[in-house]
């Protein structure tokens, strides 16, 4: 592990987040996200990137906190994420309810996930890092968004795309 990564932090629900830099692709006004009927809860939709269909979850619903409210500050982050063990990597769009700044942690102030206590599943956790006035939560993108999860929306996505080409 490299001795000091850079972390794209945003808000949710309050508390402070972070992911990999390397797995931010883009960030973009929250707009435009088209429902899917028949979709899970936490799947608010999908938007059309340059012409490519890009699953849209709500991340506040994933971490079961309800779904985020939407404001004049709510973006859609899209990040690149694993698929299945042959690297295969798709694009997901995450809804937070404001991006706040990238950041270095250095990898000697990444505290472990807590075992018991936090507000969200630990395996979802990829530690913790102090950063302003409390700590920052680091994620780990790849068990947010589960492999059966980019499963459906990898099939979302085939679906959409087929119906779009007919």
């Amino acid at each position: 592990m490299p001795e000091t990564q850079q972390y794209l932090t945003f808000s949710l629900g309050g508390e402070m987040f972070a992911i990999g830099i390397l797995r931010v692709k883009e960030i973009i006004e929250y707009s435009g996200v088209t429902a899917v009927p028949l979709m899970p809860e936490c799947v608010r939709g999908v938007i059309n990137l340059r012409g490519a269909v890009v699953p849209v979850i709500d991340l506040g619903c994933r971490f079961g906190h309800g779904s985020a409210a939407i404001s004049r500050r709510t973006c859609i982050v899209i990040v690149e994420v694993e698929l299945d063990a042959e690297d295969e990597r798709h694009d997901v769009g995450v809804i937070v309810d404001a991006v706040s700044a990238v950041i270095e942690i250095p990898a000697a102030e990444i505290e472990p996930a807590p075992a018991f206590g936090a507000r969200l599943r630990t395996d979802f956790i990829q530690g913790m890092a102090r950063g302003g006035s409390g700590f920052v939560i680091l994620l780990q993108v790849d068990r947010v968004l589960s492999i059966d999860d980019l499963a459906v929306l990898a099939e979302l996505g085939s679906r959409v795309s087929e119906r779009l080409n007919a």
